[in-house]
């Protein structure tokens, strides 16, 4: 094998494909990248056996061929090389030479052989979504998602796919995220299934804000392709495992709308519960929301501390009440949502807050006050 590519095409495909590499895995082939070079294109493949990334991106290929290199040494070498032309060859003994201007650098490979294969989705319908719009609605969700490990089947975001609609819902037990978006392209399938933590990071991380990505079912797994079509330009290919079992009916915990909601400014209510979350600590979480007609007054007192309030306006004309919440559940999808005003829903203090609009509902559940 011997190509030639520039390096800064190459160094950022070896940053998207070398962020699922874990040093610690036992199986040495797992710490390593695989390179294959064909017709003039690149192939970068990584894989944990849970997840695997795929890039494909066009090269100078003068023999074709393929190896696999450690691939944090690999991304470390090629990032502080000098910008220009990057020539790499492939010895007989696996002996990888990599060359750029007067610097040399040779580094020990291993043949392929031992390297998992890629499942095949050949003859897989895809559905397709603009990436923005999935971008956002994972934005929107992920956040929920449960890190108890013990809780498997919440350690990730059920997408559902009925009815020309895409839904994407995740919950931790003590809020829950769920958000409907109409699919532009008539889809005939019902799809129902769980998506890993892992796989939702590297989703929003290479995710953009133009072109289509297409979402493939195969057995136990799905795909989903980032390159918007494109062929001869560079193409990322997210494979990933599913979570199985039967996530939990979430739609008997979003209640019903209440009559009186709360509307108010979302960037002062964020920022009085960023400030009032100062004085959390592990055993006192709770933040206090006291509700009157055109004001909210959020408090926070921990002992050995100190205390904080602030009044924030709101529009609102229904009974007073004095409710608690986890500062960072509130924080986290206010976050996320990009419309100015939102509108709480709070029927009592011991009822869950929930925030509705344009096809997102978030539910959280309340903390009781010390």
């Amino acid at each position: 094998m011997k190509i030639r590519i520039l390096k800064d095409d190459l160094l950022e495909n070896l940053q998207i494909v070398q962020n699922i590499v874990n040093p610690k895995n036992t199986l040495p082939i797992l710490s390593n990248i695989l390179l294959d070079a064909q017709n003039n294109n690149l192939k970068m493949n990584t894989t944990d056996l849970d997840i695997g990334i795929l890039v494909n991106v066009p090269a100078e290929v003068f023999e074709a061929g393929s190896i696999t290199i450690p691939a944090r040494k690999m991304f470390e070498i090629i990032r502080d090389l000098p910008s220009g032309a990057i020539d790499l060859t492939v010895r007989k003994n696996n002996m990888v030479i990599i060359e750029s201007h007067k610097c040399q650098f040779k580094i020990m490979g291993l043949p392929k052989d031992e390297f998992p294969k890629i499942p095949s989705f050949e003859d897989k319908k895809a559905v397709k979504i603009e990436q923005k719009i999935f971008k956002e609605m994972l934005n929107l969700t992920y956040f929920a998602v449960s890190r108890d490990e013990t809780r498997y089947i919440l350690n990730g975001v059920l997408i559902e796919i009925k009815q020309n609609k895409l839904k994407l819902i995740t919950t931790d037990g003590r809020r829950l995220a769920v958000v409907e978006k109409e699919l532009s392209s008539h889809v005939n399938q019902e799809i129902k299934i769980i998506i890993p933590t892992k796989t939702i990071q590297e989703l929003i991380r290479n995710l953009k804000d133009e072109d289509v990505v297409s979402i493939i079912l195969g057995l136990n797994q799905v795909m989903f392709d980032l390159s918007g079509g494109a062929q001869g330009n560079q193409r990322v290919l997210i494979i990933s495992r599913l979570i199985e079992g039967e996530f939990p009916n979430y739609q008997q915990v979003i209640p019903q709308p209440v009559d009186n909601k709360i509307t108010i400014n979302r960037e002062e209510f964020l920022s009085a519960l960023k400030r009032a979350n100062l004085l959390s600590t592990t055993d006192y979480q709770a933040v206090k929301l006291e509700v009157f007609k055109n004001k909210m007054v959020v408090s926070k007192s921990t002992p050995d501390i100190g205390e904080s309030k602030e009044e924030v306006g709101i529009g609102y004309a229904g009974k007073e009440m004095v409710v608690g919440f986890n500062p960072v559940y509130l924080i986290d999808v206010l976050k996320n949502i990009k419309n100015d005003d939102i509108i709480l829903e709070l029927a009592d203090s011991e009822k869950p807050g929930v925030l509705r609009q344009d096809g997102y509902v978030y539910v959280v559940l309340p903390m009781r006050l010390s």
